[in-house]
């Protein structure tokens, strides 16, 4: 569920779409979408491939209070 938190977060902030951002990492809109709400379980693989669709590493897509205990 944080994951698909700051997926949310970090395409917001950039004002794109699920569309625009899966169609960019050649992922399935369902599929991401899916993801961000929570509905899906990722692999590091594919949190990767989106973090960098959303132009940061995945030490930045990490580095958020979401994840901090």
């Amino acid at each position: 569920m944080r994951v698909g938190l700051r997926i949310k977060e970090l395409r917001n902030e950039l004002g794109y779409s699920q569309e625009t951002i899966a169609y960019s990492i050649e992922m399935s809109r369902t599929y991401f979408a899916e993801v961000e709400t929570g509905k899906r379980n990722i692999s590091i693989e594919n949190i990767d491939r989106i973090a960098q669709g959303l132009g940061v590493s995945l030490k930045e897509f990490f580095n958020s209070d979401l994840f901090v205990k």
